[in-house]
């Protein structure tokens, strides 16, 4: 039987033959709950391969063993803040998808991509047992940047910078067939999709929303922050996108 406390209020989770799985997993979910803000039921459902009926019973056993966790069905669940986790753990798989994550945006992120890769890469070998850290250094998968252009780096960190501060960034564009236009355009997000960036904004020029390949956006450049306007949000782009037929 392993003890662990959230707060002041003792939760429980046996090891025996038949448990294993589900007490692995309802610390899962308080894992997942952990520094989010809202996470829905279907998420937690997806993530961990679960019926959301699965998901609605563990929530309530968690919150019953005294877990705080706040929301309900239907809406979302977070952590409170008050709550008190033990130390995260890694299996080797976990920290074999880190290490492997981390190499790949190091080579195609941007500078400060690649530093934030590095640095969270260490912090977290440096807390690992002498056995976890072996699974991180010999991990057989690696990802080549000598072939990549700084100005394409470059490139991301801008964007990055702009989505973050939430400002318009204007560039010259050339589409799939070969038109070339000027572009002003709120950006949203960018999309990581094996070797090429996309950037996801809200185009002035088209008054939609649109995509654009990195790799085709010339003499790129910040601007003014753009207002924080219902219809033109992430959330909005997401929809957007999500509403496009297969």
């Amino acid at each position: 039987m392993r003890r662990y406390h959230r707060g002041t209020v003792p939760v429980l989770f046996y090891k025996t033959p038949t448990m294993t799985r589900r007490a692995d997993r309802l610390f899962q979910i308080a894992e997942l709950l952990r520094g989010r803000r809202l996470t829905t039921a279907q998420q937690l459902a997806d993530w961990l391969n679960i019926s959301l009926r699965t998901v609605y019973r563990d929530v309530r056993d968690l919150q019953l063993s005294g877990v705080p966790i706040e929301g309900e069905a239907g809406i979302g669940y977070r952590l409170s803040r008050a709550a008190s986790l033990p130390p995260l753990t890694f299996t080797a798989d976990e920290l074999a998808a880190l290490a492997a994550g981390a190499r790949m945006l190091e080579s195609w992120g941007g500078a400060g991509f690649a530093s934030g890769a590095r640095g969270a890469l260490a912090k977290i070998a440096s807390a690992m047992p002498a056995d976890k850290r072996a699974t991180i250094e010999r991990l057989a998968i690696f990802a080549p940047s000598f072939h990549i252009k700084a100005e394409f780096s470059a490139k991301v960190d801008i964007l990055h910078r702009a989505i973050d501060a939430r400002q318009v960034v204007s560039f010259a564009y050339t589409d799939a067939s070969s038109a070339e236009t000027e572009r002003r355009v709120w950006p949203l997000s960018l999309a990581y999709w094996g070797a090429r960036w996309t950037l996801g904004a809200w185009c002035e020029l088209r008054g939609d929303f649109r995509n654009f390949g990195l790799e085709r956006i010339r003499d790129l450049q910040i601007l003014e922050t753009y207002p924080d306007q219902e219809g033109r949000r992430l959330a909005d782009w997401l929809r957007h996108v999500n509403a496009k037929p297969r």
